[in-house]
Protein backbone atom coordinates (compact mmCIF):
# COMPACT_ATOMS: atom_id res chain seq x y z
CA UNK A 1 0.00 0.00 0.00
CA UNK A 2 2.84 2.49 0.50
CA UNK A 3 4.18 2.07 -2.87
CA UNK A 4 0.32 2.23 -4.31
CA UNK A 5 -0.23 6.03 -2.61
CA UNK A 6 2.11 8.51 -2.32
CA UNK A 7 0.25 11.23 -2.00
CA UNK A 8 -3.04 12.09 -0.44
CA UNK A 9 -5.26 13.08 -3.84
CA UNK A 10 -3.73 9.66 -5.56
CA UNK A 11 -5.94 8.53 -2.64
CA UNK A 12 -8.97 10.93 -3.81
CA UNK A 13 -8.22 9.88 -7.38
CA UNK A 14 -8.71 6.13 -6.47
CA UNK A 15 -12.15 6.60 -4.70
CA UNK A 16 -13.45 8.80 -7.41
CA UNK A 17 -12.51 5.57 -9.78
CA UNK A 18 -14.58 3.27 -7.29
CA UNK A 19 -17.42 5.26 -6.28
CA UNK A 20 -20.56 5.71 -8.18
CA UNK A 21 -21.99 8.94 -8.96
CA UNK A 22 -24.23 9.18 -6.26
CA UNK A 23 -21.68 8.24 -3.44
CA UNK A 24 -19.46 10.64 -5.03
CA UNK A 25 -21.39 13.19 -5.12
CA UNK A 26 -23.00 12.68 -1.31
CA UNK A 27 -19.56 12.70 0.05
CA UNK A 28 -18.41 16.01 -2.08
CA UNK A 29 -21.26 18.18 -1.53
CA UNK A 30 -23.04 20.34 1.40
CA UNK A 31 -25.99 21.87 1.92
CA UNK A 32 -27.88 24.36 -0.39
CA UNK A 33 -25.68 27.18 -2.23
CA UNK A 34 -22.56 25.31 -0.27
CA UNK A 35 -21.62 28.41 0.88
CA UNK A 36 -20.37 27.05 4.54
CA UNK A 37 -18.62 24.17 3.36
CA UNK A 38 -16.63 26.47 0.84
CA UNK A 39 -16.07 28.62 3.95
CA UNK A 40 -14.75 25.43 5.71
CA UNK A 41 -11.63 25.82 3.56
CA UNK A 42 -11.55 29.20 3.26
CA UNK A 43 -11.12 29.47 6.80
CA UNK A 44 -8.09 27.16 6.82
CA UNK A 45 -6.86 28.87 3.99
CA UNK A 46 -6.47 32.36 4.33
CA UNK A 47 -4.36 31.19 7.65
CA UNK A 48 -1.09 31.35 7.21
CA UNK A 49 1.79 29.60 9.19
CA UNK A 50 4.80 31.68 10.43
CA UNK A 51 7.81 29.51 11.10
CA UNK A 52 10.22 30.42 13.67
CA UNK A 53 13.67 28.78 13.36
CA UNK A 54 17.17 27.40 15.19
CA UNK A 55 15.37 24.97 17.15
CA UNK A 56 16.01 21.61 17.66
CA UNK A 57 13.65 19.51 15.81
CA UNK A 58 15.88 16.31 15.59
CA UNK A 59 13.29 14.58 17.76
CA UNK A 60 9.37 15.65 17.02
CA UNK A 61 6.62 13.64 18.44
CA UNK A 62 2.59 14.83 17.11
CA UNK A 63 1.03 12.73 19.58
CA UNK A 64 -1.39 14.18 22.50
CA UNK A 65 -2.50 13.08 26.11
CA UNK A 66 -6.68 12.40 25.79
CA UNK A 67 -8.34 11.60 29.28
CA UNK A 68 -5.09 10.11 30.86
CA UNK A 69 -4.67 7.77 27.11
CA UNK A 70 -1.56 8.38 24.93
CA UNK A 71 -2.55 8.75 21.23
CA UNK A 72 -0.05 8.62 18.63
CA UNK A 73 -2.01 11.88 16.26
CA UNK A 74 -4.16 14.72 17.69
CA UNK A 75 -6.17 12.94 14.68
CA UNK A 76 -10.05 11.73 14.84
CA UNK A 77 -12.37 9.81 12.12
CA UNK A 78 -15.31 11.83 12.48
CA UNK A 79 -19.07 10.24 13.05
CA UNK A 80 -19.93 9.10 9.41
CA UNK A 81 -23.60 7.94 8.91
CA UNK A 82 -23.65 5.44 5.75
CA UNK A 83 -20.11 4.06 6.06
CA UNK A 84 -21.84 1.16 4.53
CA UNK A 85 -22.03 3.09 0.92
CA UNK A 86 -18.21 3.23 0.82
CA UNK A 87 -17.07 0.12 2.16
CA UNK A 88 -19.20 -3.47 2.35
CA UNK A 89 -17.91 -3.65 5.96
CA UNK A 90 -18.65 -0.24 6.62
CA UNK A 91 -17.23 1.05 10.20
CA UNK A 92 -15.36 -2.34 10.80
CA UNK A 93 -12.03 -1.31 9.17
CA UNK A 94 -12.24 2.34 10.61
CA UNK A 95 -12.33 1.06 13.82
CA UNK A 96 -9.02 -1.43 12.88
CA UNK A 97 -6.77 1.62 11.14
CA UNK A 98 -7.90 3.91 14.23
CA UNK A 99 -6.78 1.18 16.67
CA UNK A 100 -3.86 -0.01 14.79
CA UNK A 101 -2.81 3.41 14.28
CA UNK A 102 -3.42 5.11 18.23
CA UNK A 103 -6.15 7.45 17.11
CA UNK A 104 -9.90 6.92 18.26
CA UNK A 105 -12.74 6.19 15.97
CA UNK A 106 -16.66 8.03 16.58
CA UNK A 107 -19.09 5.61 15.46
CA UNK A 108 -22.43 7.49 14.30
CA UNK A 109 -25.50 5.86 16.13
CA UNK A 110 -26.67 5.94 12.19
CA UNK A 111 -24.35 3.64 10.33
CA UNK A 112 -26.10 0.86 9.32
CA UNK A 113 -23.84 -1.34 11.57
CA UNK A 114 -24.00 -4.12 14.58
CA UNK A 115 -22.51 -2.03 17.39
CA UNK A 116 -21.08 -5.46 18.76
CA UNK A 117 -19.27 -6.65 15.72
CA UNK A 118 -17.99 -3.37 15.63
CA UNK A 119 -16.40 -3.20 19.30
CA UNK A 120 -15.49 -6.19 18.70
CA UNK A 121 -13.42 -5.71 15.70
CA UNK A 122 -10.79 -3.71 17.63
CA UNK A 123 -10.72 -4.04 21.37
CA UNK A 124 -7.70 -1.64 21.59
CA UNK A 125 -9.17 1.26 19.78
CA UNK A 126 -10.23 4.31 21.58
CA UNK A 127 -14.08 3.88 20.75
CA UNK A 128 -16.66 7.09 21.25
CA UNK A 129 -20.32 6.79 20.33
CA UNK A 130 -21.73 9.67 18.94
CA UNK A 131 -25.92 9.90 19.20
CA UNK A 132 -28.75 11.13 17.32
CA UNK A 133 -31.90 11.13 19.51
CA UNK A 134 -34.38 9.21 17.60
CA UNK A 135 -36.23 8.86 20.92
CA UNK A 136 -37.68 9.17 24.78
CA UNK A 137 -35.55 9.07 27.44
CA UNK A 138 -35.56 5.57 28.20
CA UNK A 139 -34.77 5.21 24.53
CA UNK A 140 -31.60 6.74 25.20
CA UNK A 141 -30.75 5.39 27.96
CA UNK A 142 -30.89 1.90 26.72
CA UNK A 143 -28.30 2.79 23.84
CA UNK A 144 -26.17 4.38 25.98
CA UNK A 145 -25.53 1.44 28.55
CA UNK A 146 -25.85 -0.76 25.74
CA UNK A 147 -22.64 1.05 24.13
CA UNK A 148 -21.24 1.36 27.64
CA UNK A 149 -21.40 -2.50 27.86
CA UNK A 150 -19.53 -2.61 24.42
CA UNK A 151 -16.92 -0.99 25.53
CA UNK A 152 -17.38 2.57 24.30
CA UNK A 153 -15.74 5.14 26.38
CA UNK A 154 -16.90 8.22 26.01
CA UNK A 155 -20.00 9.41 23.92
CA UNK A 156 -21.09 12.33 21.79
CA UNK A 157 -24.42 14.00 21.61
CA UNK A 158 -25.15 15.67 17.85
CA UNK A 159 -26.72 19.03 18.59
CA UNK A 160 -26.84 20.67 15.17
CA UNK A 161 -29.07 18.56 13.27
CA UNK A 162 -32.60 19.44 14.92
CA UNK A 163 -34.09 19.12 11.05
CA UNK A 164 -32.67 17.57 8.12
CA UNK A 165 -30.91 19.98 5.47
CA UNK A 166 -31.55 20.22 2.05
CA UNK A 167 -28.54 18.69 0.25
CA UNK A 168 -29.40 19.53 -3.35
CA UNK A 169 -26.58 17.49 -5.00
CA UNK A 170 -28.14 14.48 -3.85
CA UNK A 171 -31.64 16.05 -4.56
CA UNK A 172 -30.79 16.80 -8.40
CA UNK A 173 -29.59 13.13 -8.33
CA UNK A 174 -32.83 12.30 -6.89
CA UNK A 175 -30.79 10.27 -3.92
CA UNK A 176 -32.84 10.94 -1.57
CA UNK A 177 -31.46 9.86 2.15
CA UNK A 178 -32.67 10.32 5.92
CA UNK A 179 -34.98 12.61 5.62
CA UNK A 180 -37.54 10.40 7.10
CA UNK A 181 -35.92 8.43 9.73
CA UNK A 182 -38.40 7.45 11.96
CA UNK A 183 -37.95 9.31 15.66
CA UNK A 184 -36.45 11.68 13.80
CA UNK A 185 -38.76 14.43 15.48
CA UNK A 186 -37.10 13.21 18.78
CA UNK A 187 -33.91 15.16 17.49
CA UNK A 188 -35.79 18.50 16.67
CA UNK A 189 -37.00 18.57 20.46
CA UNK A 190 -33.55 17.89 22.24
CA UNK A 191 -32.78 21.07 24.11
CA UNK A 192 -30.49 21.84 27.46
CA UNK A 193 -32.41 20.24 29.50
CA UNK A 194 -31.98 16.89 27.65
CA UNK A 195 -27.91 17.72 28.14
CA UNK A 196 -28.41 17.80 32.20
CA UNK A 197 -30.06 14.68 32.07
CA UNK A 198 -27.84 13.15 29.79
CA UNK A 199 -24.82 14.27 31.81
CA UNK A 200 -26.18 13.44 35.13
CA UNK A 201 -26.39 9.66 33.92
CA UNK A 202 -23.52 9.07 32.29
CA UNK A 203 -19.88 8.80 34.40
CA UNK A 204 -17.74 8.95 30.95
CA UNK A 205 -16.46 11.82 29.21
CA UNK A 206 -19.26 13.60 27.17
CA UNK A 207 -19.13 15.86 24.30
CA UNK A 208 -21.30 18.43 22.16
CA UNK A 209 -20.91 18.28 18.67
CA UNK A 210 -22.15 20.90 16.18
CA UNK A 211 -21.11 24.08 18.71
CA UNK A 212 -20.48 27.00 16.59
CA UNK A 213 -20.88 29.78 19.01
CA UNK A 214 -19.11 31.22 21.70
CA UNK A 215 -22.40 31.91 23.43
CA UNK A 216 -23.56 27.82 23.28
CA UNK A 217 -19.54 26.77 24.43
CA UNK A 218 -20.02 28.82 27.21
CA UNK A 219 -23.81 26.84 28.24
CA UNK A 220 -21.84 23.60 27.32
CA UNK A 221 -19.15 24.63 30.25
CA UNK A 222 -22.14 25.40 32.58
CA UNK A 223 -23.77 22.07 31.67
CA UNK A 224 -20.47 20.37 32.73
CA UNK A 225 -19.74 18.86 29.13
CA UNK A 226 -16.20 17.55 28.87
CA UNK A 227 -14.89 18.07 25.14
CA UNK A 228 -16.57 21.03 23.28
CA UNK A 229 -16.35 19.70 19.29
CA UNK A 230 -16.66 22.71 17.03
CA UNK A 231 -18.62 21.90 13.67
CA UNK A 232 -20.61 23.02 11.24
CA UNK A 233 -21.85 19.14 9.85
CA UNK A 234 -18.60 19.77 7.50
CA UNK A 235 -21.13 22.24 5.66
CA UNK A 236 -24.00 19.70 5.27
CA UNK A 237 -26.09 21.39 7.26
CA UNK A 238 -27.12 25.22 7.85
CA UNK A 239 -26.09 27.14 4.74
CA UNK A 240 -24.24 30.48 5.07
CA UNK A 241 -22.64 29.67 8.03
CA UNK A 242 -19.58 30.55 9.21
CA UNK A 243 -16.22 28.42 8.45
CA UNK A 244 -15.49 26.11 11.32
CA UNK A 245 -11.82 27.68 12.23
CA UNK A 246 -13.54 31.18 11.38
CA UNK A 247 -15.11 30.67 14.76
CA UNK A 248 -12.71 28.52 16.50
CA UNK A 249 -10.60 31.08 18.25
CA UNK A 250 -13.63 32.88 19.77
CA UNK A 251 -14.73 28.97 21.43
CA UNK A 252 -11.20 29.04 22.36
CA UNK A 253 -11.86 31.86 24.20
CA UNK A 254 -14.87 30.99 26.04
CA UNK A 255 -13.92 27.67 27.16
CA UNK A 256 -10.35 29.18 28.06
CA UNK A 257 -9.38 25.51 29.26
CA UNK A 258 -11.95 24.03 30.86
CA UNK A 259 -12.73 21.42 28.34
CA UNK A 260 -11.20 20.38 25.40
CA UNK A 261 -12.12 21.30 21.95
CA UNK A 262 -12.09 19.29 18.97
CA UNK A 263 -12.91 20.68 15.57
CA UNK A 264 -14.15 19.71 11.67
CA UNK A 265 -14.86 21.15 8.65
CA UNK A 266 -12.63 20.86 5.73
CA UNK A 267 -9.60 19.53 7.42
CA UNK A 268 -7.77 17.36 4.44
CA UNK A 269 -3.76 17.85 5.50
CA UNK A 270 -1.33 17.79 7.90
CA UNK A 271 -0.46 21.76 7.56
CA UNK A 272 -4.62 22.08 9.14
CA UNK A 273 -4.25 19.83 11.58
CA UNK A 274 -1.23 21.71 12.93
CA UNK A 275 -3.32 25.43 11.86
CA UNK A 276 -5.91 24.10 14.03
CA UNK A 277 -3.89 22.94 16.93
CA UNK A 278 -2.29 26.33 16.63
CA UNK A 279 -5.23 27.83 17.08
CA UNK A 280 -6.50 26.26 19.55
CA UNK A 281 -7.62 23.34 19.60
CA UNK A 282 -6.89 19.87 21.11
CA UNK A 283 -8.02 17.61 18.24
CA UNK A 284 -9.03 17.38 14.51
CA UNK A 285 -11.63 15.17 12.92
CA UNK A 286 -11.66 14.64 9.91
CA UNK A 287 -14.98 12.54 8.18
CA UNK A 288 -14.59 13.28 4.39
CA UNK A 289 -11.31 11.75 3.98
CA UNK A 290 -11.99 8.90 6.23
CA UNK A 291 -14.43 7.92 3.34
CA UNK A 292 -12.58 8.40 0.76
CA UNK A 293 -9.60 6.27 1.65
CA UNK A 294 -12.59 4.09 3.00
CA UNK A 295 -13.93 3.52 -0.46
CA UNK A 296 -10.10 3.36 -1.79
CA UNK A 297 -9.19 0.19 -0.23
CA UNK A 298 -10.24 -0.40 3.11
CA UNK A 299 -8.52 -0.88 5.78
CA UNK A 300 -4.90 -0.52 4.19
CA UNK A 301 -6.17 2.76 2.33
CA UNK A 302 -7.18 3.84 5.73
CA UNK A 303 -3.47 3.22 7.66
CA UNK A 304 -1.80 4.89 4.41
CA UNK A 305 -4.19 8.40 4.62
CA UNK A 306 -2.94 8.39 8.85
CA UNK A 307 0.29 7.32 7.32
CA UNK A 308 0.86 10.50 5.13
CA UNK A 309 -0.87 12.46 7.65
CA UNK A 310 1.80 12.00 10.36
CA UNK A 311 4.30 12.57 7.48
CA UNK A 312 2.74 15.97 6.49
CA UNK A 313 2.12 16.88 10.54
CA UNK A 314 5.93 15.68 11.48
CA UNK A 315 7.79 17.82 8.77
CA UNK A 316 4.95 21.08 9.53
CA UNK A 317 6.00 20.80 13.27
CA UNK A 318 10.03 20.32 12.46
CA UNK A 319 9.53 23.63 9.95
CA UNK A 320 7.44 25.60 12.18
CA UNK A 321 10.38 25.13 15.09
CA UNK A 322 8.37 22.89 17.22
CA UNK A 323 8.66 19.40 18.46
CA UNK A 324 5.52 19.30 20.42
CA UNK A 325 2.45 20.32 20.14
CA UNK A 326 1.68 22.03 22.76
CA UNK A 327 4.31 24.14 21.71
CA UNK A 328 2.48 25.77 18.90
CA UNK A 329 -0.06 28.80 19.82
CA UNK A 330 -1.66 31.85 17.99
CA UNK A 331 1.85 33.34 17.18
CA UNK A 332 2.50 30.42 14.91
CA UNK A 333 -0.53 31.76 12.50
CA UNK A 334 -1.34 34.78 10.33
CA UNK A 335 -3.76 36.32 8.50
CA UNK A 336 -3.08 36.21 4.22
CA UNK A 337 -4.80 35.64 1.02
CA UNK A 338 -6.12 32.48 0.30
CA UNK A 339 -4.69 31.35 -2.90
CA UNK A 340 -6.06 27.59 -3.62
CA UNK A 341 -9.67 27.00 -4.90
CA UNK A 342 -12.03 26.75 -2.18
CA UNK A 343 -14.10 23.75 -2.64
CA UNK A 344 -13.89 20.29 -0.92
CA UNK A 345 -10.96 19.13 -2.85
CA UNK A 346 -9.04 22.28 -2.88
CA UNK A 347 -6.23 21.50 -0.64
CA UNK A 348 -5.12 19.30 -3.36
CA UNK A 349 -4.30 21.59 -6.46
CA UNK A 350 -2.80 18.35 -8.45
CA UNK A 351 -6.02 17.03 -8.35
CA UNK A 352 -7.88 17.53 -12.02
CA UNK A 353 -10.78 19.61 -10.53
CA UNK A 354 -13.13 17.81 -13.10
CA UNK A 355 -12.98 15.24 -11.28
CA UNK A 356 -13.06 16.45 -7.86
CA UNK A 357 -15.48 18.28 -7.82
CA UNK A 358 -17.80 19.36 -10.81
CA UNK A 359 -20.64 17.76 -12.65
CA UNK A 360 -23.06 18.94 -14.93
CA UNK A 361 -26.37 18.52 -13.91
Amino acid sequence: MTGEYLTLHEIIRKARQNLNENHWQYIVGGTESEATLRRNRWSIDRLALRPRVLRDVSDVDPGIDWFGRRLNLPLMFAPVGGLEHFWETGPIPVTQAAGAWGVPHMLSSVCVCDFEQVAAASPEALKIFQLYVHGDAQWVDEITDRVIGLGFSQFCLTVDSAVYSRRERDLAQRNIRRANVPGREWQAKLTWHDVKRIRQRLKLPLMLKGIATAEDARIALDHGIDVIYVSNHGGRQLDQGQGAMEVLPEIVAAVDGKSKIIVDGGFCRGTDVVKAIAAGADMVAMGRMQCIALAAGGKPALLRLLELLDAEIRIAMALCGVSRLDALDPSYLGLSEPLLAQHTWGAFPLLDESLAFQRKF
